[in-house]
């Protein structure tokens, strides 16, 4: 377990951070983007749980599953998956979350209204909310792309397709807070011309 006694090191003054490793890299270099992006998706869902905590219990209790593992998703992207030597075994997104959150998307999708338009950001309070958590869960997922680009760099692929479904899982649970898709806001195309 993670034991924190004091927030600030000042280690990062320099504009520096640690990975899992140990070793320093910039603050705005592409991995640390990526997992900190992971970490706003995360603060994102939990805004949205204000929100469903009361109302959705079941749709409450499968972000708060999904939140715990946006934080493996973390600890996965903090140690680069390159083969060397670490002491120790890191965490690492598995396919078996990946496979948990599809059947979640099945499990709410079955009760969705199908859709006839795309869907505008809004409608209840949960779906606005949970509507944002998916756009930065997307921006993670492409952050994530760019760095697995760089051949330099070593990603989980299994981390890639849960980011990807979690941010499908967002979407289909703000559709499903939306009186399962009877209270979405369409896209009228060229509406206001």
């Amino acid at each position: 377990m993670v034991k924190l006694n004091k927030i600030y090191t000042r280690t990062g003054d320099d504009g520096t951070t640690g990975l899992g490793t140990g070793e320093r890299r910039l603050k705005s270099d592409l991995r640390i983007d990526a997992y900190g992006t992971v970490d706003e998706a995360n603060a994102c869902i939990g805004m949205a749980r204000v929100h469903t905590a009361a109302t959705h219990p079941a749709i409450d209790a499968m972000l708060g599953r999904i939140q715990n593992d946006l934080f493996d998703l973390g600890a996965d992207l903090a140690v680069p998956d390159d083969g060397k030597p670490l002491g120790y075994e890191p965490l690492r997104i598995t396919a078996v979350q990946t496979d948990r959150v599809e059947k979640d998307i099945d499990l709410l999708n079955k009760d969705l209204q199908p859709l006839k338009s795309f869907v505008l950001n809004g409608g209840t309070p949960a779906a606005a909310a949970l509507h944002l958590a998916r756009t930065v869960a997307r921006r993670a997922e492409r952050v994530m792309v760019a760095l697995a680009q760089d051949p330099n760099e070593h990603i989980n692929r299994d981390a890639i397709r849960y980011i990807n479904r979690v941010s499908d899982f967002l979407f289909v649970a703000a559709r499903a807070v939306n009186d399962n898709g009877n209270a979405d806001v369409l896209w009228v195309p060229g509406k206001n011309r």
